[in-house]
């Protein structure tokens, strides 16, 4: 027996129908350096069906790329909603990756059209002739001009395009299931790997992060949009702030403490969306120079742990509540999230809030051991976690089909590479990736739990642990400190603050102070680089007995 329902697909188009119609007065503004620049939903709407105009006069149709190079600002918002409302494939490009991933993933994309801000121009030049299929490139907020094409490419001004387009479009139904967007992983090893969203998965995760047990959106939140609209499907923020009517506040590339705590200031965001590494610049930003921030209602944090000490400190030196999420490039990414459960106050709740957070109904999680069976829900046991559902990726893009890596996918699941435990109802702790565990004497010891810790001493900026070889032990901890500004510390004094928290055999002997953790191209700790500067001879490593 089949129901009586519509069936009406889930389609960015209808969302963009949608928010520029009924929730036509919401805004979304760029940040200057001095003030904002603001576009209501209605003239987004506009703005869109420009675009999609311009690009199908470049002949771009339904499943062909258009890649952006741009910071968070209205233009590219325009893009994000604008180019699979069309049908086409939206292809964020990361600004951050090296030059060579950057040349990989546009040609293995197939992208015809780049969108670039004006003051990436420099940069992207350099990539251009690299780029075999790119037709076209649109410079916005910038001098066209300056962008020297090789035979073959057009340039054009953004303003001048779009201002001789129509602003009506008739925007096609198409399958849900059809491509939207596209994200490639960050690449610490190997290739960048593609993946692909489409209508119905971006519909669907947009409504989980609406939901309050996902990110709690509603139509009076001013969300700052921290999370490069290249990373990770921007979290979902856009296509959410469009279904929940929230305005959005665009950082541009003012990313610094300095700026975005002016933005803060002069905007009063009651959301906030960021990797921990710009969070803790932010922490010592008010340190330095205090203000309040209470307006914000809530700061999401995900792409790595938070340590427990960052938590509490914006809690409660000043008002704000940090949520812990978890996800992936290939989980949309929105994967679970730590709201505590109903009922739970003081400690018992902070217990809950550290955690990666609580899987929703549309997210299946299971975890798998070493020898390949499924381990027990019971807050325990450790595994591998494996992920599936409605917006979690089954392969990887190629022009010749999707890809399977047995190493990545696991009958229908996806395998994330991150170890850790999931309790009874539902929460989920993780305690490693896979690649970053430390094996010690046939025991595991957390690298995360070691960070965590030790970057809850008073002088520690960061901390990152790595594994490095032993020959009693297989592998031992070596933690790679940054101490904040003015302050000192030695190795015997923070292993010694240590030395309560965890065993004494997991307690770290191999030391070294540095200026910086090294940064991939989405701001997560490189611990890739790291046991390279080591395996090198470029780090001063203090052994304690």
């Amino acid at each position: 027996m089949l129901s009586t329902m519509q069936d009406e697909p889930l389609s960015l188009a209808t969302l963009l129908k949608y928010a520029a119609t009924f929730q036509g007065d919401s805004t979304v503004s760029t940040w200057t350096g001095t003030g904002v620049r603001t576009m209501t939903y209605r003239e987004m709407g506009a703005e869109s069906a420009r675009l999609a105009n311009a690009l199908r006069g470049f002949g771009i149709g339904v499943g062909d790329r258009v890649g952006t190079f741009m910071w968070n600002n209205n233009e590219h918002m325009v893009a994000y909603i604008a180019v699979p409302a069309m049908g086409a494939v939206l292809h964020a490009l990361n600004i951050r990756l090296f030059p060579e991933q950057l040349v990989y993933v546009a040609n293995h994309a197939e992208d015809q059209v780049v969108i670039v801000d004006g003051t990436l121009v420099p940069m992207f030049a350099q990539y251009l002739p690299n780029l075999k299929t790119v037709r076209h490139v649109i410079v916005a907020n910038g001098d066209a001009s300056a962008l020297q094409a090789p035979e073959g490419v057009q340039v054009h001004s953004y303003t001048e395009l779009l201002a001789a387009q129509p602003d009506t479009f008739d925007f096609p139904v198409i399958d849900e299931r059809s491509a939207a967007a596209m994200c490639y992983t960050s690449g610490t090893t190997g290739d960048p790997k593609g993946v692909v969203y489409s209508h119905r998965s971006n519909w669907l995760h947009a409504m989980q992060v609406c939901s309050p047990m996902g990110m709690g959106f509603n139509g009076s939140d001013n969300v700052l949009a921290i999370v490069p609209l290249f990373h990770a499907n921007a979290w979902g923020l856009p296509y959410a702030a469009l279904m929940s009517g929230a305005n959005v506040l665009m950082p541009d590339r003012f990313l610094q403490p300095g700026p975005l705590l002016e933005m803060m200031e002069d905007q009063k965001p009651s959301f906030a969306a960021a990797v921990p590494t710009i969070w803790g610049g932010v922490l010592a930003g008010l340190a330095a120079k205090p203000q309040d921030i209470s307006h914000l209602r809530t700061a999401v944090v995900g792409g790595s742990a938070v340590p427990p000490s960052m938590m509490r400190a914006f809690q409660e030196q000043h008002g704000v509540r940090i949520l812990h999420a978890w996800g992936m490039t290939e989980t949309s990414p929105l994967g679970s999230v730590a709201h505590p459960p109903a009922g739970v106050t003081g400690e018992q709740e902070w217990e809950y809030r550290y955690t990666q957070g609580r899987f929703p109904a549309s997210v299946q999680a299971r975890l798998v051991g070493d020898d390949g069976s499924v381990v027990p829900n019971d807050g325990e046991s450790l595994g591998e976690l494996e992920v599936r559902g409605p917006w979690i990726t089954a392969s990887y893009y190629s022009p010749e089909g999707g890809v399977i890596d047995p190493d990545k996918f696991d009958d229908g699941w996806l395998r994330t590479g991150d170890v850790g435990k999931i309790s009874p109802n539902g929460y989920l702790t993780l305690v490693d990736r896979s690649k970053d565990v430390i094996k010690s004497g046939g025991e595991w010891i957390s690298s995360v739990d070691l960070e965590n810790a030790v970057m809850g001493h008073l002088a520690v900026a960061e901390a990152a642990v790595i594994g490095v070889p032993d020959e009693k032990w297989d592998e031992r901890p070596l933690v790679a400190i940054v101490l904040k500004e003015g302050t000192e510390a030695k190795a015997e004094e923070l292993r010694d603050f240590l030395a309560d928290k965890f065993a004494k055999w997991q307690l770290p002997e191999r030391w070294t102070f540095i200026a910086e953790v090294p940064k991939t191209s989405v701001g997560k700790f490189d611990k890739k680089r790291l046991r390279a500067q080591y395996a090198d001879g470029d780090l001063t490593v203090t052994t304690l007995s």
